[in-house]
């Protein structure tokens, strides 16, 4: 009889909601990334923070290389985390561009709520990700019919009562015990 749990670890495709959040947010990352990289100043500017391109490039490297590894893993859970600890480093580095520029601190504020909205999604992405594993949710086999002989468990029985040992697997007499000599 087969187990009625749907499967969620398909080859190529997942079924499970929070496999394609993380998904989502691996694209997400390789955009955002992207833009790092390829426009940093635009992005500080955004952000409201100044003379940080080198750092938001770096943190662009991060973001793709991030984004590559949840995409290509078979287990995105860590990378996510991963996601988290970067989410950690951006909120800082925002944190310390309203203290350095007055003018510009609305911004800043805006992108801290872009990223605490982020880092819980991406939380709550890596939470349930972890929680699928083992869980009743994820993919279960199912091997109850299965007897582990090849022509059924019908077919072994009584299979081996008239099978002749070859006399090279046979024990020599020599070695042969009293309670053995009986048989071979």
């Amino acid at each position: 009889m087969r187990s009625a749990i749907a499967p969620t670890a398909l080859r190529g495709r997942s079924q499970s909601t929070h496999d394609r959040m993380a998904k989502g947010l691996g694209y997400l990352s390789i955009a955002l990334g992207v833009a790092e990289l390829v426009a940093p100043r635009a992005v500080c500017r955004a952000a409201g923070l100044n003379g940080m391109e080198r750092l938001v490039r770096s943190y662009g490297a991060r973001e793709i290389a991030t984004g590559v590894a949840i995409l290509t893993s078979h287990n995105a859970a860590p990378w996510i985390w991963g996601r988290v600890a970067g989410d950690m480093a951006d909120i800082a580095t925002v944190a310390t561009g309203i203290r350095q520029n007055g003018e510009k601190a609305s911004n800043a504020v805006l992108t801290l709520a872009a990223l605490a909205a982020v880092t819980a999604m991406d939380v709550m992405c890596a939470s349930g990700l972890e929680s699928e594993k083992g869980n009743r949710k994820t993919a279960v086999p199912d091997y109850s019919d299965r007897s582990g002989f090849p022509g059924g468990l019908q077919a072994a029985r009584g299979a081996a009562l008239h099978l002749k040992i070859p006399a090279d697997m046979k024990t020599p007499e020599i070695l042969k015990t009293p309670e053995m000599s009986g048989s071979s």
